[in-house]
């Protein structure tokens, strides 16, 4: 049987409206080796039902749905579990893919043999034209001495399915699994980084992203986890350099709290300095 170069992998839960939008868009796409895997996570509404419909009339679609709800990064590892495409490709169901975007993502992955994952929407590089490789230390060096790099989400990457594997998937964190994904990722694999325009990312009030200030203290928990590793590939002055500014930016939102009297920001605040007084010189 035939494996598909790309396996889409969507997540969903109570998205009954939004689903189909993200279905039709995956649909949509001028390149067509793929497979769209969906993963229910228990919804109580008519998301599966909308799910099936789809399934139904297009073989390439498959639908699953958890016994029980997993919740959001180990239910995105669940649906890898079904994939048998050499890239994986999350969608999340209220999110868009542009028709030219698979088609993209796979040529650019192939350009760089030796690179285990990508990320669009990338800010223009002023220096190089998309798509590049970056290796192990200056992915860490953009991200904390330039313009970013880990802040993006599953939406914006595409990733060898082996390599997600040797990295035995997401770990199991509320709201930031693709930022600790990202960190280690970037410590073994090279990356391709690659422009805008290749997915769409809906705000809306319903989603996890509307409560994002109350896991900012988990950012930096994982943020020092990874810096302080023997496996970082930033030189002892270059972690230096990047734990005295972060330290000082959050001082900045303590102060900015503390004279606006916002109570939840100052303890928010003051969540996310306390790990960094026990750093040792």
């Amino acid at each position: 049987m035939h494996s598909p170069i790309v396996s889409v992998l969507m997540t969903t839960y109570n998205r009954a409206l939004l689903t189909a939008t993200a279905i039709e868009s995956v649909l949509a796409s001028d390149f067509g080796d793929f497979e769209l895997i969906i993963c229910d996570d228990g919804s109580t509404d008519d998301t599966l039902e909308v799910c099936k419909r789809y399934a139904a009339s297009d073989k390439r679609i498959r639908v699953y749905q958890n016994p029980e709800n997993l919740g959001d990064y180990p239910n995105r590892n669940k649906v890898s579990s079904y994939a048998v495409g050499k890239y994986l490709k999350y969608l999340d169901s209220d999110d868009y893919i542009y028709p030219w975007a698979l088609g993209c993502m796979v040529l650019m992955m192939e350009k760089f043999p030796d690179a285990g994952w990508g990320l669009c929407s990338m800010e223009p590089d002023q220096s190089r034209i998309f798509p590049f490789q970056l290796e192990a230390p200056d992915i860490y060096r953009l991200h904390y001495f330039g313009s970013g790099v880990f802040q993006r989400a599953p939406l914006s990457s595409i990733i060898r399915r082996d390599v997600f594997e040797n990295m035995d998937g997401f770990r199991p964190f509320r709201m930031i699994g693709d930022f600790d994904m990202w960190h280690r990722l970037a410590m073994h694999y090279p990356l391709v980084l690659m422009p805008q325009g290749m997915v769409w990312y809906r705000r809306h009030t319903d989603q996890e992203m509307a409560s994002y200030d109350k896991y900012l203290p988990d950012y930096e928990r994982i943020k020092l986890e990874h810096l302080l590793s023997s496996q970082c590939p930033l030189t002892p002055d270059e972690i230096r350099t990047v734990l005295q500014s972060e330290k000082n930016r959050i001082l900045r939102r303590l102060f900015s709290s503390l004279f606006r009297f916002r109570l939840t920001d100052l303890l928010t605040s003051y969540r996310m300095l306390k790990p960094y007084f026990s750093i040792s010189k």
